[in-house]
């Protein structure tokens, strides 16, 4: 029984990794937010909207502990997952759990060129943009570095370097497995 839980910010790679990274380790792969929306057959951000974030919060817990259940799996979580009740604890206690860390402005060219996908983040300006990564990465950050394995994902903008940085990321499981026996 394998479970690994990605965490990180957005923009950080979770899913462009997790799919790749779950081949390559013959396991299955769940993207959270995905998982959520398929199940309540709204967006995260229309669940969001209709119900604030505390409601989502809650939504997000339940289905978290749902698919903690599942074996064999790399499961992509939420910028915010780690950051809200007992989720870092519970994840950890459940599997391995990998912040991919991102240089903030990389984070910033990411978000800036997917911004149009994130109600959120649609109407920022640069400056604004910036502003709401810094200080969300100054919130989550405690989260984030209780992570059993930190893996900067700062190259992935190729199919290459997703490759490279998958092979990579194998590599730091492994050895983490091995430190562990």
């Amino acid at each position: 029984m394998r479970r690994i839980f990605l965490i990180g910010y957005m923009g950080a790679g979770k899913t462009t990794l997790g799919a790749p990274l779950a081949e390559a380790l013959n396991l299955s792969f769940i993207d959270l937010d995905k998982f959520i929306e398929q199940r309540y057959h709204k967006t995260v951000n229309e669940l969001f909207d209709k119900y604030g974030e505390s409601a989502f919060r809650e939504i997000e817990r339940k289905v978290l502990h749902e698919v903690a259940t599942f074996e064999d799996v790399i499961i992509s979580t939420g910028g915010g997952t780690p950051c809200f009740y007992d989720n870092m604890k519970f994840m950890q206690e459940r599997g391995l759990t990998i912040y991919l860390e991102v240089e903030t402005a990389i984070l910033f060219q990411r978000l800036k060129l997917g911004k149009h996908k994130r109600p959120k983040l649609k109407n920022k300006t640069d400056e604004e943009l910036l502003e709401v990564i810094e200080n969300g990465l100054v919130l989550r950050l405690k989260h984030y570095l209780q992570s059993d394995i930190h893996f900067k994902a700062d190259t992935l903008h190729s199919v290459a370097e997703i490759a490279q940085t998958t092979a990579e990321l194998v590599k730091h499981i492994r050895q983490k497995k091995a430190d562990s026996i």
